[in-house]
């Protein structure tokens, strides 16, 4: 018999949010053990639950939704996604502009896949969130990991970015609010990123998924705004804002000026009529959805449930002899930093399997968000306050005796 081993395309593509820590996560399950998942930001089994509106919007609107819909989505979707560009300072985008996607990460592919050819380049946030680097490997190209700056509050390094442009650079990731360490830019760091990408005609790739779950009467600015003569492309959904992840209900925005980007338009209407369409129940309540911002800040305030367990694992997690964390003002992700000497540590896998196999609690580690240094893992706080606490006081445990053989 012959023997199929996987693609050469995918050598360098990796999803290690569920990669082998995963695996072995699963294994202890299937054993009948407990394990508390930290490792991806999942709201729904934690409790969240998406607006009842919803739901029963998405219940009357079942009989109505069982065809296919328009390749780029239904219509009223896309009117309600342009006046939602317009409330954010984006001018230049029309219903034709718009397409929803089976949740943000299909569109990351398929943007990918419309523009680059070997040995192309696209500029990505060390540490970014993986399908960003896995997309633009599988789709040919080579990603380039710009760093950004934990002295910095997170934010992206300029100087960095400019020494990494080059004559095969295409365009640039900016994911903010940010995934994994919950950081908010603030318009300088995204005025300086516009410049970069003026004087050297870069694509902008705006993934802001977070955009409306900012923390501490805090503003998001999207960089799409700022740049109305360059071509941005802009990603968001209702996976986190509304609690419906499940639902994959994504979409993308071609923002700004494409007069110079028609192939490439011409590429991406191609790639998105060859998968017919997205999930057009879910995209049946983007309209209703997007005027419904109460529900949201609700948990981003003093007394909501997101910023309370913000408040919370950031203080617990401070207090950890070895660990320290920047304060993210966005999202519901931290990215604590371990001093490394203080435990031997040499392998942030190794790390994270053996808290896993020890204290049952699942985290990511940092090198599965291609940060370099084995001195990160991502933290999800999710779960309820007593969950919380459970599992920082089990980290403390661990810590206080952990060293790495």
């Amino acid at each position: 018999m012959r023997n199929f081993e996987k693609s050469s395309k995918l050598d360098h593509v990796c999803y290690d949010i569920r990669g082998p820590v995963m695996d072995e996560a699963n294994r202890m399950i299937d054993q009948g053990i407990d394990i508390l998942k930290l490792n991806i930001g999942n709201p729904a089994p934690f409790g969240f639950r998406a607006p009842e509106e919803l739901l029963q919007l998405m219940n009357e609107n079942l009989s109505h939704t069982e065809g296919y819909s328009d390749s780029k989505g239904l219509l009223s979707a896309r009117r309600a996604i342009v006046r939602y560009c317009k409330k954010k300072g984006i001018e230049q985008v029309t219903v034709d502009d718009v397409y929803t996607g089976n949740g943000v990460s299909e569109l990351i592919t398929l943007t990918m896949q419309g523009l680059l050819n070997c040995g192309d380049e696209i500029l990505v946030p060390s540490p970014d969130y993986p399908l960003w680097t896995a997309s633009v490997s599988l789709s040919g190209g080579t990603a380039v990991h710009y760093m950004c700056d934990e002295e910095a509050d997170w934010y992206p390094d300029i100087n960095d970015i400019k020494s990494k442009i080059t004559s095969r650079t295409k365009g640039i990731v900016i994911i903010n609010p940010n995934n994994p360490t919950g950081t908010l830019y603030p318009r300088e760091i995204l005025e300086e990123i516009v410049e970069l990408c003026r004087k050297h005609g870069l694509i902008i790739f705006a993934d802001e998924i977070y955009d409306r779950l900012v923390f501490d009467g805090l503003e998001h600015i999207s960089i799409a705004s700022l740049a109305p003569d360059l071509l941005t492309i802009t990603f968001n959904g209702l996976s986190k804002s509304h609690l419906i992840a499940g639902y994959r209900c994504g979409w993308m925005s071609l923002c700004g000026d494409k007069s110079f980007a028609k192939g490439y338009v011409e590429g991406i209407n191609l790639l998105s009529s060859m998968r017919l369409c997205s999930n057009v129940p879910a995209q049946s309540v983007i309209e209703a959805a997007l005027e419904m911002e109460e529900e949201t800040e609700k948990l981003m305030v003093p007394g909501g449930r997101i910023y309370e367990q913000r408040e919370y694992t950031y203080q617990a997690l401070n207090e950890i002899p070895g660990i320290s964390v920047v304060k993210p003002k966005a999202a519901f992700y931290m990215f604590p930093k371990i001093h490394t000497s203080k435990f031997n540590i040499y392998d942030d896998e190794r790390f994270v399997l053996d808290f896993l196999k020890d204290k049952k609690i699942l985290l990511t580690h940092g090198g599965g968000f291609h940060w370099e240094k084995p001195d990160h893992f991502r933290v999800v706080y999710l779960p309820e306050l007593n969950q919380l606490k459970m599992a920082c006081d089990k980290l403390a445990d661990f810590m206080s005796c952990y060293i790495q053989k």
